[in-house]
């Protein structure tokens, strides 16, 4: 065999993680994502988590929910072949529609506001979705009430027409049980799941899975300022991919060990650091929950096993998070964030900042919610 002169480094094998067998549908992209330490110097020395970089789908990590929604769909006999798909969307579901229709022969209608950026709008189209854009929030549940009901108005004029309904879907939980069964053959035991929670289904799908494994999971549930999910009061939000202006009946609530808020400020350092740091980052959830994971590695005993969920890549990102002049326009520039904030209820003070709460509610089912003007919550 010949052998390279010497001195000359020889390129590093990674043949187990290659030579993955080859696939005739897009649709056999997704899943089996990477799982990649996150230390020094994000993360201080001798600490750190495992990140699962679900940006290695083809669209980011609801491909998985799409997928799955329709073809259960499908199986059920409540999407005909051929019939039409509408979902509301911030970006990323609209991708894996658009995957899962291109692989199950259907076309796909989007629903977004005037939040999504140019390029996912540029990418949603060019993957042959209809791309619906509303016009202005509802007056109670912003813009994503306002989505759904021009969702119910597409359906209406489209016969047969079929909506995953991400929101309350129960096939959207399901569909993330591949992954935690990948995080614990990646993994082998996982003592902390840190995970974003918007429409509540990958964090309802891969939590209960894993607390099967590992009865003393600790899941921390990483939301949004200005969200509604855990009981604060709706406010205007620039992050896109986390939070919600209404409740997702999909949201395990009694999975959640604690919460945490996050502002969109906070979650942009967070991006950009680790971006510096590891070459691997991602949008607004991505930072959001890096940051979260960061603290508790700092905080838990150094042999705490820490799993965080990274939902996509920076790509999108590239006009919001990653563009300085859209910072610096919003406000979002500025020191590393110090520790979180607590409040011991999350109906006992309005959060503008990175906060936690231990005490995890539903606030639909009696728990008090949040109204402006109540004292602040404990700085640390």
């Amino acid at each position: 065999m010949h052998q390279p002169p010497s001195g000359v480094v020889r390129p590093s094998c990674a043949t187990e993680l290659t030579t993955l067998p080859p696939v005739r549908t897009p649709a056999g992209l997704v899943g089996a994502t990477p799982v990649l330490w996150v230390g020094a110097p994000f993360s201080p020395d001798g600490r750190g988590f495992w990140a699962k970089l679900e940006g290695f789908n083809p669209g980011g990590i609801k491909d998985r929910a799409a997928l799955h929604m329709v073809r259960a769909a499908r199986a059920r006999g409540t999407l005909r072949p051929g019939a039409p798909i509408v979902e509301s969307t911030s970006g990323t579901l609209g991708l894996g529609l658009a995957l899962a229709g291109v692989t199950c022969g259907h076309p796909v209608t989007v629903v977004t506001d005037p939040g999504m950026e140019p390029m996912m709008m540029g990418l949603l189209r060019a993957y042959g979705a209809d791309v619906h854009v509303v016009e202005r929030p509802h007056p109670v549940g912003g813009w994503q009430q306002a989505r759904r009901e021009r969702v119910e108005e597409i359906c209406a004029s489209q016969p047969g027409a079929w909506c995953p309904d991400q929101y309350n879907n129960p096939d959207n939980v399901i569909a993330y049980a591949p992954l935690a069964d990948e995080l614990v053959a990646q993994l082998g035991h996982i003592d902390v799941l840190v995970v974003s929670v918007g429409t509540g289904g990958h964090s309802a799908g891969v939590g209960r899975v894993l607390r099967r494994h590992f009865p003393a999971l600790r899941v921390v549930g990483v939301d949004a300022t200005g969200s509604t999910i855990f009981g604060q009061p709706a406010a205007p939000r620039l992050m896109r991919g986390l939070g919600s202006s209404i409740h997702p009946r999909n949201v395990a609530y009694p999975l959640f060990d604690e919460v945490h808020w996050v502002a969109a400020p906070e979650a942009v350092w967070a991006a950009r650091a680790l971006a510096r740091c590891q070459y691997a980052s991602g949008g607004w959830s991505v930072g959001a929950v890096a940051l979260v994971a960061r603290h508790l590695a700092a905080t838990l005993p150094a042999k705490t096993r820490i799993a965080a969920i990274f939902p996509d890549g920076p790509q999108r990102y590239t006009g919001t998070v990653y563009d300085d002049a859209y910072c610096a326009a919003h406000g979002l520039l500025g020191p590393p964030p110090t520790g979180p904030d607590r409040i011991g209820s999350p109906g006992s003070a309005v959060v503008t900042r990175w906060t936690c709460c231990a005490a995890v509610h539903d606030p639909l089912a009696g728990a008090p919610l949040a109204v402006s003007g109540q004292p602040g919550p404990v700085r640390p």
